[in-house]
């Protein structure tokens, strides 16, 4: 009998496992090695949002939660995005508790994409997105924005639209970036809202590096055009809580209805237990994110220095916890390539580029979220790699 695996959803040969992961993989097996690989805060959950965790624990709420979410965390959540970002949404009707942003990001864009459509997805940017897009049988447009500051500008969002019309039906922002801690001024959003106002186009919004952000007053098109964003957040880094996986997802009424039949049959719930902690970090959690955010900044502003002084240009990085580097001349210019040979030689494990899409190609990503041990004593190992692989 022929393989069952060629009767399987056709788009899953489109798709190849994580670059990400796989070289986190890869690396980890390596003696010694210092890892800047993944995208996850080093610091532990606060002690407030476990123990109300523990304490739903022992008054045994271990059933099933409401399948949008528990009152107590949509009424939390919408008072954290008011009170945090001036975005407003009623916890009853305009608010879904996902199984973190990555169900929230394969729900939007679920919901809303037919066959055939197209999704205008500026990169480099974090690679879930392009593949769930083609798991549902739509296109991916990339705009490369390596020319213009790692930015969407008005112009490459009006000249995209004209080049593919109609089919267009959502555009991804996300901000502050993951790969290049890049984020928007409200100005800028305004902007690409004015080409999107009117137009049956959604903004899917990934915020959830919001509390990451060192310009000050976080942006958002939730301001420029509400009517047709979907919103991304949650408590994952803000908070320290990847493995809790606590999303939300905020819409327009009318827009979260629907996006509630795809979660709904997609997880039912979220678990009773991990809402509750979600709950405390939004509830009572308000200085949990600006305390990490200073350890961040602290982390950045060495890197940068360091990198700079070793002939590494950066994208300008505003916010999350990532630097983008561009590999200085006389290295290994393949970033795939270069990589590998930094982690074997160097013992410091950093991701490409590339693997973040078009405009990737020559740099590499640093996630600074680990100690400042680890930093200083990894930026030693490139400095010494550097300087014996430098040709010339």
């Amino acid at each position: 009998m022929e393989s069952l695996v060629k009767s399987m959803k056709k788009e899953l040969a489109m798709l190849q496992p994580s670059d990400i992961r796989s070289f986190d993989e890869f690396a980890s097996k390596i003696p010694g090695i210092i890892k800047f690989t993944m995208g996850e805060p080093d610091f532990a959950t606060p002690e407030h949002i476990k123990q109300a965790a523990i304490k739903s624990i022992e008054a045994n709420q271990s059933h099933y939660a409401p399948s949008n979410g528990i009152p107590e965390l949509l009424e939390a959540a919408s008072h954290f995005l008011s009170a945090k970002y001036d975005q407003h949404y009623d916890p009853a009707s305009e608010i879904i508790v996902t199984n973190g942003a990555t169900e929230a990001i394969y729900t939007a864009l679920t919901s809303i994409l037919n066959p055939g459509d197209k999704v205008i997805i500026p990169t480099p940017i974090f690679p879930l997105y392009i593949a769930i897009t083609i798991l549902n049988q739509a296109t991916p447009i990339f705009v490369n924005t390596s020319k213009t500051g790692f930015k969407l500008t008005p112009e490459d969002l009006k000249a995209t639209l004209k080049e593919h019309g109609d089919s267009v039906k959502a555009v991804v922002l996300n901000y502050p970036s993951n790969p290049t801690g890049v984020t928007y001024t409200q100005e800028e959003l305004d902007g690409l809202a004015e080409v999107l106002r009117n137009k049956p186009i959604f903004a899917i919004c990934d915020e959830i590096y919001s509390e990451i952000n060192y310009k000050g007053q976080h942006a958002s098109m939730v301001h420029s055009l509400r009517e047709q964003t979907i919103l991304l957040n949650g408590v994952s880094k803000s908070h320290a809580m990847t493995g809790w996986r606590i999303g939300v997802m905020c819409a327009p009424k009318e827009i979260t209805a629907e996006l509630g039949k795809v979660h709904q049959f997609t997880i039912t719930t979220t678990s009773t237990m991990t809402q509750k902690a979600a709950a405390e970090a939004f509830a009572n959690g308000f200085d949990d994110g600006p305390t990490m955010k200073k350890e961040y900044q602290k982390r950045r502003d060495y890197l940068l220095d360091k990198l700079v002084n070793l002939g590494f240009e950066c994208a300008q990085p505003d916010g999350a916890f990532y630097l983008f580097a561009k590999i200085p001349e006389g290295l290994i210019q393949d970033d795939k390539k270069f990589i590998y040979d930094l982690a074997e030689k160097g013992k410091v494990a950093v991701i490409s580029g590339s693997s973040f899409g078009p405009g990737g190609e020559g740099y590499i990503r640093i996630s600074y979220a680990a100690s400042m041990e680890d930093i200083v004593e990894a930026m030693k190992r490139l400095a010494v790699y550097v300087k014996e692989n430098q040709e010339g």
